[in-house]
Order: structure tokens, then C-alpha cells, then sequence
């Protein structure tokens, strides 16, 4: 049904098949996991938007969601169905903006599900409000990529421009944290990297140094510190993408120089306060800071992450910084960069100690410079399904059969992306 249903699908596939006809693992389980997502996690509303699960959690994430329709933005080109439920994905994402800026996860419905009773000001709509910046990040880039691959502008109406300037207002009230910002998140009876601490405004940050903040990382942990380094090359790469946006499509001056503008603050602070000097690599950006000269360094396995600065589009003042970055992450000197007998990679304080996380391995991959590099990282992938046919979120580096999350949809479509980058199907941007 898919396959009638979506025609470019099934070209890709079959390029796909030719293409790795010595890779038949790849294979199969590209053609497993490039489905499952529009099988059974899509559903189209009565209004036309799309709604999106994680795979065994059924809430939609900003992020994830964005994350795991990416990998159709090649297909959608040539097929006018495919770009209707991608832009119907883009309109729900910036209703749900609307409905609360601060909420990583929402319901289908007003229904009042959500993971944890929180001390927060949640809604019926919202599954979880971990505020997290990279969630208003995802949907400036879904909303932009759907534009640059299919060249569809129907989803940049009033809802898209209207959400926008929410994001804006929120990246500019989070740069004054302490000051300015009413966020609060509470959750109790729980690990300490599930809440935030003096009574849910989270660890002291210091204002006015251009990074906008996060409560919490993409792997939905709380920050150590307030400023989350990759998350505002992101914020400062899609504040770009807006830019674009409010000038050649939107023609809104005023939102086109307040994107302008807060980009450029974000992208200063970055330079300024996210780069420090190590004895073994010399300048690397940190994972995280809080403006007073704390730092973490370190990666985690979700993105944003530094391992995604390329993908993600971000480029610093010094190119060597960003060298010396991978070059510190992608080894042991990142204390969740794990090595074993099944593989390498990076993990996550999310999950347990020696678990690599797939999403991990296919961001190397997309950030490899050769292809013989990024066929390296697709076999190590598909080597280490746990014999499931599918991606996971996490595996144990010495045995892939102990893994985490039997369904979750953010990895298999990594997984595709990986796959359709290595087969000459690159997505725009």
C-alpha cells in the first residue's frame, strides 16, 4: 500500500537495492526501517496536519518528529503526496508552538496524557514540557528543508509566521534566563537529571552573553549548565534559515532583522563564551557552559550534538576548533565515547554505561568525508541490530542483543538518512 501510495518510495528503494547489492543486510533492513515510519507512526488528521509518535511512545516530539520525516525530503521532489504530508507535519508542528513553546511533547488530542505529573505549567495537550531548545529548532528546519528540497512554500502562512515570532520571543527571554524567564520544571521522586534544581529554574547562568538557554539536552536530561553549545549553533543556523525565509518568501522585513539580529548575538556568544582551551587538543567548543567559565566537556549521543556541527550547518570563526572538537568527542576523552568488541561510538548519560547509541553512529557516518568511511559506519550499523532487523536507541558495545527501546523511529530513520546520503540522495539545504 505504501508503495502505491507514495511512488517515489518505491524508486528509492529499488536505487537502493542496485546500489548496495553486495550490502544485502543494509538492504533489508533500509527497506525495514523506511517504512515502518510512514506505516505506523504517521497519522493524518482531520485538518489535514500530520501527526507523528516516537515509535513505543505515543506522544509526538518536536524534535523527533522533524528528525524522522527528514528522510522523505528526497523522495517528495517528484511527488506532490509525499510533500502534502510533510508540510502537513510543519503546520502541526507550529500549532503545537502555539499551544506552548516551552512543551518538548504533545498529545493527538487534548486528553491530558503525560509521561510524569509535573510542577510546571502544563497543559492538556502537552505529554512532557522539558524545555529544550533544539525542539523550536527542528521546525524552522523541517519548514525551510521542505522548502529548499520541493520547493513548496503553502506552509509558510500565518500559523508559520506567527509561531516563528513565539520562538523568537522565547530564545530572546531565555537569554536573560535569570532575569526574565518564568519557566519552571519540576518533577519529583526522580533522578536528578529528570528535573531542575532551586525549585525548577535549573543551574545558574549568567545573562546577556548572546547564547540563548536550555532546561534540558535533546536526549530530554537536564543541562549541567544552562548554555547548551550545540543547541545554539543550531538555534543560530535555523534563525538563518528564518531569515531567509522572512526575506525571499515572507517578505516581512521586521521579522527578517529580528532574526538577523538574534542570530548574530547567539552566534558571538558561541565564539565568545562556548570555546575553551584543553592541553591535549588545544581550543575545542564545550558541550555545555554557564557564561561564569564552567564548562562540560564531553557529547552526547542525540541531536544536537558537537558531532553534528557540519550536518547541522554551523561554522565558526576557526575552522581548526572544530577539528579539534571531533577529534576530542570521537575518542575516550569524551567520558560517553565508548569502545568494545560489537563497536565504538557514542552514548549517553540517558542510558546505561558501554551503550552506543545508533544515532550516534549514522551522524559519524553523515559527517564522514569519504564513502568509504560512511559504507563503514552503515555496516557497523547493521551489524549491531540485535538480530531485530530494526535500530535502536541504545546497544550494549559488547553484546547488540542487550539494546534499549525495541521501536523507536528517531534511529531507523537516521539509519535511512545514512543510507540515502551514501546512494546519491543527499537532501538540500
Amino acid at each position: 500500500m505504501l508503495k502505491q501510495q507514495y511512488s517515489s518510495i518505491n524508486q528509492i528503494l529499488l536505487t537502493v537495492q542496485e546500489k548496495l547489492k553486495n550490502y544485502p543486510e543494509i538492504v533489508q533492513i533500509f527497506q525495514n526501517c523506511y517504512t515502518d515510519t510512514l506505516e505506523r507512526t504517521v497519522k493524518i488528521m482531520s485538518d489535514g496536519t500530520t501527526y507523528v509518535i516516537t515509535g513505543d511512545i505515543p506522544a509526538m516530539w518536536l524534535r523527533d518528529s522533524a528528525a524522522q520525516l527528514r528522510p522523505y525530503l528526497p523522495a517528495a521532489k517528484n511527488d506532490p503526496a509525499l510533500t502534502k504530508l510533510l508540510t502537513g507535519l510543519s503546520r502541526r508542528q507550529f500549532q503545537y508552538i502555539l499551544i506552548d513553546p516551552y512543551a518538548n511533547a504533545f498529545n493527538e488530542e487534548e486528553n491530558g496524557h503525560c509521561w510524569e505529573r509535573d510542577i510546571t505549567g502544563q497543559n492538556g495537550w502537552v505529554w512532557e514540557r522539558k524545555y529544550e531548545t533544539d525542539s523550536l529548532c527542528y521546525p524552522l528546519q523541517f519548514a525551510y528543508l521542505i522548502w529548499k528540497n520541493t520547493g513548496c512554500t503553502y506552509h509558510f502562512d500565518t500559523l508559520f509566521r506567527k509561531g516563528a515570532k513565539e520562538i523568537l520571543k522565547v530564545f530572546c527571554t531565555e537569554q536573560s534566563h535569570e532575569e526574565a524567564s518564568s519557566y519552571r520544571f519540576i518533577r519529583q521522586n526522580t533522578y536528578f537529571t529528570d528535573t531542575l534544581s532551586r525549585e525548577g529554574k535549573g543551574p545558574l547562568v549568567k545573562s546577556g552573553i548572546g547564547m540563548t538557554w536550555s532546561g534540558f539536552r535533546p536526549s530530554d536530561d537536564g543541562c549541567t549548565y544552562g548554555y547548551l553549545v550545540p543547541s545554539n549553533m543550531f538555534a543560530a543556523v535555523v534563525l538563518g534559515y528564518l531569515e531567509e525565509i522572512a526575506g525571499s518568501v515572507l517578505k516581512d522585513r521586521e521579522l527578517q532583522r529580528e532574526a538577523a539580529g538574534v542570530k548574530e548575538k547567539i552566534f558571538e556568544g558561541i565564539e565568545t563564551y562556548g570555546i575553551t582551551k584543553t592541553e591535549e587538543f588545544g581550543e575545542v567548543y564545550a558541550y555545555e557552559t554557564d557564561g561564569y567559565g564552567q564548562f562540560c566537556l564531553m557529547d552526547d549521543a542525540n541531536v544536537p550534538n558537537l558531532l553534528s556541527m557540519e550536518y547541522l550547518g554551523y561554522r565558526g570563526k576557526k575552522e581548526e576548533v572544530a577539528r579539534q572538537t571531533r577529534r576530542m568527542i570521537l575518542s575516550e576523552a569524551n567520558p560517553y565515547y565508548y569502545v568494545g568488541s560489537k563497536a565504538r561510538g557514542i552514548g549517553s548519560s540517558h542510558t546505561p554505561i558501554n551503550h552506543i547509541w545508533p544515532i550516534a553512529l549514522a551522524m559519524e557516518g553523515l559527517t564522514a568525508r569519504t564513502q568509504e568511511k560512511k559504507l563503514e559506519m552503515l555496516c557497523m550499523l547493521a551489524e549491531t541490530d540485535g538480530g531485530t532487523g530494526a535500530m535502536h536507541e541504545s546497544f550494549h558495545v559488547n553484546n547488540d542483543k542487550q539494546y534499549t527501546r525495541e521501536w523507536f523511529s528517531w534511529a531507523n530513520a537516521m539509519f535511512s538518512e545514512l543510507v540515502l546520503d551514501y546512494c546519491g540522495y543527499p537532501i538540500l539545504r
